[in-house]
């Protein structure tokens, strides 16, 4: 857990916190990636600030995380029933980050991926105070279907409605439409659409690519892609994102921004970086598995934050990577020390 904290803490010394000083704030999805970190944001910051930190998630805290939330209003219920909004108070902030963000996972549940994104996040608008603020993660994926490079936010995606993962791409381009009606009722909201988060904080048996591979290296005697591996992404690491995100929700001049990295790989070339920090090899299918719904390139314009906030350093793909091996190898072999 120590990595998590002490990266949180070079990252509030670059963020001006000062317009959360005696607010209340609800991070939904806290138990994610992207929640975890925010929340360990400002759990840092909070004493200084005088915050209140609310804190929503459905399932059991995992020991690692238990120091992050200690302190924490924790609303522990199923973010999709209506009726768990009755007895909430009121928020100064919320920070929508609830939702599946593995393909195996929203696809479980195709109505309650849509649930997440739309009736719940009607629901936590209700919950807002006046003149506050509203963070709604979104996703890339909207973009699924375009096969340019450097995607931009007036640009959307092909895919039509029963593409394999429109539960996910339809549920969050709805949910950014109800952002935009409360936008037009004046309310202060945030759009981002995050691309390929990554780094430590992840739990075991996380399904998503890069997560995978690296279990695969420390599970298994090679990395076995389970095709040519020759699809594009752009990662980001998790101190990258949170700082992007805290800029856009605290001072961002626009409504909608893309969020991502600067490194750009295939998975083969991922899988092969992540192969040699493990001393395995990588093996290609015989067959090529049809990897249904996944885009072939992944790479967004972040013109719309960088004109605005000039960020000039994002971690680097191989210092990234390393830092989230360590992750995974303590989760795997030595949780006491995490």
């Amino acid at each position: 857990m120590s990595v998590i904290i002490n990266e949180v803490k070079e990252l509030t010394s670059k963020i001006d916190f000062g317009q959360l000083k005696n607010k209340s704030i609800l991070i939904t999805g806290a138990s994610g990636l992207v929640g975890i970190y925010m929340v360990a944001c400002l759990k840092t910051i909070c004493e200084q600030y005088n915050i209140k930190i609310y804190t929503w998630f459905k399932s059991e805290i995992e020991p690692e995380f238990v120091d992050i939330f200690d302190g924490c209003e924790i609303i522990k219920s199923d973010i999709t029933e209506s009726s768990n909004f009755n007895e909430l108070p009121m928020f100064d902030c919320i920070v929508h980050a609830a939702g599946y963000g593995q393909p195996g996972k929203f696809l479980e549940d195709k109505i309650k991926t849509i649930t997440l994104n739309t009736t719940s996040t009607i629901n936590l608008f209700n919950k807002l105070n006046k003149g506050g603020k509203f963070l709604f993660i979104s996703t890339s994926e909207l973009y699924s279907g375009l096969d340019s490079n450097n995607i931009s936010e007036t640009q959307i995606g092909t895919t039509n409605t029963n593409h394999p993962r429109a539960c996910y791409i339809e549920g969050k381009r709805c949910g950014e439409t109800i952002c935009y009606s409360y936008l037009g009722q004046g309310v202060n909201v945030k759009i981002v659409r995050l691309s390929l988060a990554y780094g430590p904080g992840t739990k075991k048996n996380d399904h998503r690519v890069l997560n995978s591979l690296i279990q695969k290296g420390l599970t298994e005697d090679s990395i076995k892609l389970m095709d040519s591996g020759d699809a594009i992404r752009t990662y980001c690491y998790i101190t990258d994102v949170i700082e992007m995100f805290w800029n856009i929700l605290l001072f961002g001049e626009q409504t909608i921004y893309n969020v991502g990295g600067r490194s750009v790989t295939t998975i083969l070339e991922l899988a092969e970086l992540i192969a040699i920090n493990l001393d395995k090899e990588v093996i290609l299918p015989h067959e090529i598995e049809e990897m249904s719904g996944n885009p072939k390139v992944v790479n967004i314009d972040l013109s719309t934050y960088m004109n605005e906030f000039k960020k000039n350093n994002f971690i680097p793909l191989k210092d990234g990577i390393k830092e989230t091996i360590k992750w995974q190898k303590q989760l795997y072999y030595d949780t006491s020390n995490v």
